[in-house]
Order: structure tokens, then C-alpha cells, then sequence
């Protein structure tokens, strides 16, 4: 079964934790590096899934209309 989007967040944190540790060689953090990375994208892909299905409601003369929700980026 498919990890929930929270569970995967816990799972990164707890790799993040592990790798400023200091506590691992080359090869694990290499390796805890490459899942982190996964684990990732799998979240990005979530979040892109969740954005593409939000609307908002906006209040249009007087009435009740969905538009798609956006987000706008700002260069810096």
C-alpha cells in the first residue's frame, strides 16, 4: 500500500535526522541521500495532484462561481 503523503514527510525528516548525524559512512549516506531524494519526488507528485484538484469559490457578482486555483511564482 501507498505511503500517505504525512507518512512519507516522516520519513524524509527521519532521514534528514540520520544524515546530520553524522553518524553514517560514504555508502549509507549516499544510499539514506538517493531515498530522501524518492521520497522527494513521490511527495511532489502529491502535492501537484492535490493542486490540480483544488478550486476556489469566488464571489462574482453576487454569485457563487469555481475557478481553477493557480499558482502564481514570483521571480526573484
Amino acid at each position: 500500500m501507498k505511503k500517505s503523503f504525512e507518512e512519507q514527510m516522516e520519513e524524509l525528516e527521519k532521514i534528514v535526522g540520520e544524515l546530520e548525524s553524522g553518524k553514517l559512512n560514504l555508502d549509507e549516506s549516499v544510499s539514506k541521500f538517493e531515498e530522501g531524494i524518492n521520497i522527494s519526488k513521490e511527495c511532489n507528485k502529491i502535492l501537484e495532484e492535490a493542486e490540480r484538484k483544488i478550486t476556489i469559490l469566488v464571489n462574482k457578482d453576487g454569485k457563487m462561481q469555481e475557478e481553477d486555483f493557480e499558482i502564481k511564482v514570483e521571480n526573484d
